[in-house]
């Protein structure tokens, strides 16, 4: 069985510099002398032929903390159904059921949904909802600083 692509999704490529009876002979649609014209010619981002760049013209001003920023990976308590009755939820555990991704290693847990398991968890933020409900279940939430999780 032989599938081919659409009518119209496969072009050949323009050959160009054949000749003047081919509409794309002599300087090869790239117009006339200069830099552009010339073969490995590539331009730098910004590069504005010499004056100064606009980004450079510009003054700089203000500061703002985003690169300090935390950003935080959100479980809800309906996420933690996979575990078993008595289980320490952790970062590392959270990784190993694809619950969470090495982005960030901080982790968020919210109150949406139902937890009927007694479960220990150890993240780094807590909604309010979620602490009372997981505690009234019969776990514990241990707020954990980032440096004391293990890699894993």
């Amino acid at each position: 069985m032989n599938i081919l692509p659409p009518r119209g999704a496969v072009k050949n490529r323009k050959i160009v510099g054949r000749g003047q009876g081919t509409g794309s002979g002599c300087t090869s649609g790239r117009g006339n002398k200069g830099q552009k014209a010339r073969s490995g010619y590539s331009w730098k981002a910004g590069f504005e032929g010499g004056q100064m760049p606009y980004a450079r013209r510009i003054p700089k001003r203000g500061f703002n903390n985003r690169g300090f920023e935390k950003s935080f990976q959100i479980i809800n308590l309906k996420d933690l159904s996979c575990f078993n009755d008595g289980d320490v939820v952790d970062y590392n555990a959270l990784l190993e059921k694809k619950l969470v991704n090495r982005k960030s290693r901080f982790v968020k847990l919210l109150g949406d949904g139902e937890l009927n398991k007694k479960l220990h968890i150890r993240v780094s933020s807590a909604s309010k909802k979620a602490k009372e409900q997981v505690e009234r279940a019969g776990g514990t939430v241990e707020l954990v600083d980032v440096a004391s999780v293990k890699k894993a």
